[in-house]
């Protein structure tokens, strides 16, 4: 076991820089593989909810509703962490169950940080694209461009996530976009040179380990690959591909949802 925050993820996006969809999102989830997941779906309890869920917290990584609103989360690495009295994968799932105004739910999560460990986190309501985190007082709206998270600050020149934006670059240059070579921009598995890595007070060992889009090791690892695609007709394309514990693929699931009334 790590010893250290888990549910590491990598996202990379393009927003409002294609000429098809406003939004072209790749995320990977990376966690502990005994940890219990639910696969992408539409939730029970919240029917208007489409998200994988953790099935240890209740919440969600990344996850949309049918009313046009999207949100992911990731962890903000900074070696060892204790328990804390919420979980990070609520601030994504109240938000997709919540009418309150996207700036203001970001100012509130910031202003409550204290209640989670670090974290980073997206929200979206199709016009607007924000990014808070209790690492930094200041919420962001983020501009058209293309943008990564991983486990430090929004847009931080991590060699993983300069690889994946570099990746989704060239991709936004192809017609049509092609989902597979998407989920490609994430896949590499080889560590970077030592000298590249941030200190983020893991250890070079675990560093190296966790360097690579794709994470692979014993007990821990990507679990799954989400592509978003939202086009200027507010409909939402979700792909899940998922892994299995040796890294091969595993079942992959693809919903398309509008916009509901």
């Amino acid at each position: 076991m790590l010893g250290y925050n888990a549910a590491m993820c990598l996202i990379v996006f393009a927003w409002k820089c294609h000429p098809d969809y406003p939004l072209i999102m790749v995320a990977n989830r990376d966690e502990y593989y005994q940890r219990p997941t639910a696969l992408a779906d539409f939730w029970e309890d919240q029917p208007d909810i489409l998200a994988g869920r953790d099935l240890s917290g209740g919440g969600t990584w990344l996850g949309l509703n049918r009313q046009g609103r999207f949100s992911a989360v990731t962890n903000y690495r900074e070696g060892l962490e204790f328990p804390a009295p919420q979980s990070r994968g609520e601030l994504t799932s109240n938000f997709l169950t919540s009418n309150t105004d996207i700036s203001q739910y970001a100012q509130q999560v910031v202003d409550g940080g204290n209640q989670y460990n670090g974290f980073n986190l997206l929200l979206g309501d199709g016009d607007q694209l924000y990014y808070c985190s209790n690492r930094q007082s200041q919420i962001q709206q983020v501009y058209p461009g293309i943008h990564s998270l991983s486990n430090h600050l929004l847009d931080s020149p991590w060699p993983k996530v300069v690889h994946a934006k570099k990746a989704l670059e060239a991709l936004l240059k192809t017609d049509p976009v092609d989902p597979d070579l998407l989920i490609q921009c994430l896949h590499r598995r080889m560590p970077f040179d030592d000298e590249h890595l941030p200190d983020t007070g893991v250890g070079l060992e675990i560093e190296r380990m966790l360097s690579p889009p794709f994470i692979f090791s014993k007990d821990y690892g990507t679990r799954c690959t989400t592509i978003m695609l939202k086009n200027g007709q507010e409909e939402t394309t979700l792909i899940e591909q998922t892994y299995k514990d040796d890294g091969a693929q595993g079942e992959r699931r693809q919903f398309n949802v509008g916009l509901s009334d």
